[in-house]
């Protein structure tokens, strides 16, 4: 309470002490942030407004009504303002995006309206979306540690600030640029370069580890890297930023690590982004989603962890579903339900330009959005001295399990591409008879992750049918069984590792069967 007060106080003597009017900027934004915009100042009229295309906005099912979205001229000196009363009155973070000129943001407002993904990113490959690297996951995803996450997290908040044009967010770029590269540890196939931008002083840093035979094909998780203080953007203004966002930079580095210990080398190129002044309208993860559109790069998906370890409501993970891909939103709750079944999963809208995803999503790209809780229940102290590692509770347990999710997906979509060919089932029949009581067994059946093993039965009599991994099924130890009255039987498993699948049949009553075994061999 105390915090949210002092915010309010900070604002209203911001409102009642203007600052000087300094640079003129196009920003675009929905109607909630407008009026938060006006409020800080009434001139500020549309110049164009839109309403966003159908296939924008998310599921239909959600009767909230869409924004429209707005062009507007404001002095610079006011964004600061304007994101202060978004946070604190509307509960969202950010809520507009930067335009370098009127005619870039009025192209971005047309790009909204339009039905279909913008041109640029009509030819990017959209994925099968298999899930079968079970084998090569399971393995990593234990490997990761929460301890490893709270120490980046506690380096990156320990700058006085990340601020886009400080001498702490130029030396934060620095710094993380060198740990990256060391966690790389000399690997040929991983660079790690500062995507230089020439309006501000901060560098964006992305690591490419590059496909082996599809790299063509790229795959991009990204963070934020700056800070921001509501009350405040000098050198010396305190912005430790500890969940905004060193939590998802901080989870980007541990699946970094992973990879590189377990060796991983995928098929398509896997981009690490650490994004450049996202707190001022995401101008650095705009800057570089446009440039991979203009060079035609082909970005099959897209991922982005802002806040990844504040647990402020009842679900582990909320995916937002506007701005993002729907295709690949179900992708992602599919590998939560596969590799982290314990972990519950929501649903929410965060409205326009809320973190860089929307970037990306601009350019066309399919993208999602996993975020730390509901939106309504994010952090408190975020945009203020108070976002610390201490108030996450010196832990960063719930950000192990976006790196874990995130490490899934990279592994998942970095496998895949063109030339995989499709998961082929084998297979096998067998035929014969059994006396009363009689049992016969089948296999190994080599199984592989990520498949399943069916067993069905058709004949006379009254048989009965055991399936297990691992191990020749008994009537009292199996993984499934089916036991009706009749010779036609059937069950399945799924199988997590690859495995040696056996099956069993037991005459209950004499009779003859043919047994067929479908599975996915190794």
């Amino acid at each position: 309470m105390r915090t949210r007060l002092a915010l309010a106080a900070a604002l209203l003597l911001a409102a009642s002490h203007p600052a000087q009017a300094g640079e003129k900027v196009w920003i675009s934004l929905g109607d909630a942030a407008l009026a938060q915009l006006q409020k800080l100042a009434v001139a500020a009229q549309p110049q164009a407004s839109v309403v966003p295309a159908a296939r924008l906005l998310g599921d239909v099912r959600d009767l909230r009504a869409p924004e429209n979205v707005h062009l507007v001229e404001v002095d610079e000196d006011q964004l600061l303002q304007l994101s202060g009363r978004v946070h604190e009155d509307l509960k969202r973070c950010g809520g507009f995006m930067f335009h370098p000129s009127k005619s870039a943001g009025l192209d971005a407002l047309k790009a909204l309206q339009s039905p279909t993904r913008p041109q640029a990113a009509l030819a990017a490959t959209r994925p099968s979306y298999v899930i079968d690297q079970q084998a090569v996951i399971n393995p990593m995803l234990s490997q990761m540690q929460a301890s490893n996450i709270g120490q980046t997290i506690v380096d990156l908040s320990n700058y006085t600030n990340r601020y886009y044009t400080t001498s702490g967010g130029v030396n934060a770029s620095n710094w993380l640029k060198s740990r990256w590269t060391t966690i790389a540890n000399g690997r040929s196939d991983i660079t790690v370069e500062q995507f230089t931008h020439a309006s501000w002083a901060q560098k964006s840093v992305i690591l490419t580890i590059k496909g082996t035979d599809n790299g063509n094909e790229v795959v991009v998780l990204g963070a934020h890297l700056d800070s921001i203080n509501q009350s405040g953007t000098s050198e010396t203004t305190r912005a430790p930023g500890a969940d905004d966002d060193a939590s998802g930079v901080a989870s980007l580095t541990e699946i970094l690590r992973t990879l590189v210990a377990g060796n991983y080398k995928p098929r398509r190129t896997i981009k690490l982004m650490a994004y450049a002044a996202e707190e001022v309208g995401l101008r650095g993860s705009a800057e570089i989603a446009k440039s991979f559109a203009n060079a035609g790069t082909n970005v099959v998906g897209v991922m982005q962890l802002d806040m990844t370890n504040y647990k402020g409501a009842a679900n582990d993970i909320y995916i937002f579903t506007d701005y993002t891909d729907s295709q690949q939103n179900t992708f992602v709750t599919n590998l939560i339900s596969t590799y982290l079944p314990t972990l519950k999963v929501g649903t929410d809208r965060c409205g326009y330009a809320c973190s860089d995803h929307a970037s990306w999503n601009a350019q066309g790209y399919a993208t999602s959005m996993p975020f730390e809780s509901s939106f309504s229940a994010d952090n408190p102290y975020i945009h203020t001295v108070n976002d610390t590692y201490a108030n996450t509770g010196s832990q960063a347990d719930h950000s192990l399990k976006f790196a874990r999710m995130a490490l899934a997906y990279a592994v998942e979509l970095g496998s895949d591409g063109p030339g995989t060919p499709p998961p082929t089932d084998k297979t096998e029949t067998f035929s014969g008879s059994l006396t009363l009581n009689q049992t016969k067994s089948f296999g190994p059946f080599k199984v592989k992750a990520g498949g399943t093993i069916k067993a069905s039965t058709t004949g006379t009599g009254d048989i009965d049918l055991y399936v297990k991994l691992g191990a020749v099924p008994t009537t009292s130890s199996y993984g499934c069984k089916s036991d009706g009255s009749t010779a036609t039987e059937s069950c399945s498993l799924n199988v997590t590792v690859n495995s040696d699948g056996y099956v069993l049949l037991k005459g209950y009553s004499a009779g003859n069967y043919k047994l067929t075994v479908v599975y996915r061999p190794q």
